[in-house]
């Protein structure tokens, strides 16, 4: 930023060709020669003084640009330290969340162990569970007792055909696997007949049976989503009242204990005079007598 006024250029000029002409005809007048030098002089002073307004103005434009910088330098830090404020706060929040969960997730372990406690005590001390009716107890890992227990094909009177014998062979050794506790294989032989015999009469005891091993392995959402395929693709099927009870057994293993009550209220209603409807009228006191927290 260093330049001439160009005023003050046309006074070096002039200044020279003066003293060019001095020089050439008038510098032995000594009232001229004076004249140029004081010409000169007030030149030069001219200039220094120039030179020195441009120092200062320099000077003024390097501390605009420091003071520029320096506030964006605050803004910069202002913005930061704004929205170091606002990650604090959603960790903050995010902690309260996660304990809210571990709450929530605490409090449906203890309602469960709860009223698991309170069914099995209840159930001891009533009626013993029915064992010619097709029940059995089979208290797997915390599940209730008064599982109903497959049941066997349903028989017929026609002749029975290769293809239906092999039908038969593959739901008997589903069943027989869950009759032996061995639920994980009763699921895959239960999936794999359901998916080889689409029009087999045993689809529905299959589904059943699909929905308890799924029940057994605690797999419970999954357990109702099978028997509720039963309710509505089998409406007319004996193992309804069964596939209710499995679903209120799921609905209660989830801590979902409105549910399960709505759910034995309407096996009741429906079945009332079915095998499975005694142990679910003992579920249904049983819970019933439960306060929830």
């Amino acid at each position: 930023m260093r330049f001439l006024v160009p005023g003050l250029q046309a006074l070096v000029v002039i200044g020279g060709l003066v003293a060019g002409s001095a020089h050439a005809g008038l510098f032995s007048d000594d009232e001229a020669r004076d004249k140029v030098n004081k010409l000169q002089q007030s030149v030069e002073a001219q200039n220094q003084a120039n030179q020195a307004t441009l120092s200062k103005l320099d000077k003024r434009l390097s501390d605009i640009e420091a003071l520029v910088k320096g506030q964006g330098m605050l803004e910069l830090l202002s913005q930061l330290e704004q929205l170091k404020q606002e990650l604090s706060k959603v960790k903050g929040d995010l902690e309260v969340a996660s304990h809210d969960v571990d709450l929530t997730q605490q409090r449906q372990r203890d309602l469960y162990a709860d009223t698991d406690a309170r069914l099995r005590k209840l159930e001891e001390s009533g009626q013993a569970a029915q064992s010619a009716g097709g029940f059995v107890a089979v208290p797997v890992d915390g599940q209730p007792a008064d599982a109903p227990a497959s049941s066997a094909p349903p028989t017929t009177n026609t002749p029975v055909s290769a293809e239906r014998a092999d039908e038969l062979k593959a739901y008997e050794a589903a069943q027989g696997l869950a009759n032996a506790g061995r639920h994980r294989e009763a699921f895959d032989a239960y999936d794999k007949f359901l998916q080889t015999y689409p029009s087999s009469p045993y689809r529905a005891d299959a589904y059943y049976g699909l929905g308890f091993a799924q029940f057994s392995l605690k797999n419970y959402k999954a357990a109702i989503s099978t028997q509720q395929k039963l309710l509505a693709q089998y409406p007319d099927s004996a193992k309804l009242p069964d596939a209710l009870f499995n679903i209120a057994n799921s609905q209660i293993q989830l801590a979902d204990i409105g549910a399960a009550k709505v759910t034995l209220r309407e096996l009741l209603a429906r079945y009332p005079n079915s095998e499975v409807a005694p142990a679910a009228k003992r579920r249904l006191t049983a819970l019933d007598a439960i306060k929830t927290r």
